[in-house]
């Protein structure tokens, strides 16, 4: 998990070449110009997700991972908590049509986005997005989802 300033997406330049294609993208797009639904960057290699989302109370919210997608998580409007655990017991058998499975856990770690802060979530990595945060129970964010396994 990895979590900055937009401003230094370009830091992580060099961890793949999937995130290396999507942070040029990014450079050159403004998110909050695209419309919801999903924008094909590198056809289903890297693409990105926009949507308006009712954001949901972290205490007993389960946390989301995948084995092929990393998910770069970035707000446009509003802000949102998110959490991270490195332990966690799947709640249901993974989706692997959807690359998408649920565990629950304890939190380890967590934070708060907006104001130009992003999150990147790995494969593997629990994580939990989209949770209410102080003043905000709605947003629009972008996931940038970036196939990094095979």
């Amino acid at each position: 998990m990895i979590t900055d300033n937009l401003s230094s997406l370009d830091r992580y330049s060099g961890i793949h070449p999937a995130l290396d294609l999507a942070i040029r993208w990014l450079a050159e797009h403004d998110l909050a110009g695209l419309p919801d639904g999903i924008t094909e960057i590198d056809g289903r290699r890297v693409y990105v997700n926009v949507m308006e989302a009712d954001l949901r109370e972290a205490q007993g919210a389960v946390f989301e991972y995948h084995h092929l997608y990393a998910d770069l998580q970035i707000d446009l409007t509003g802000s949102e908590y998110w959490a991270w655990t490195l332990t966690a017991q799947p709640t249901a058998p993974f989706d692997g049509q959807a690359d998408c499975g649920f565990a629950a856990g304890p939190e380890q770690s967590s934070g708060l986005l907006g104001e130009g802060r992003f999150a990147l979530f790995l494969p593997g990595e629990y994580h939990k997005p989209s949770c209410i945060s102080p003043g905000c129970t709605h947003l629009r964010k972008a996931v940038v989802k970036i196939r990094m396994g095979e």
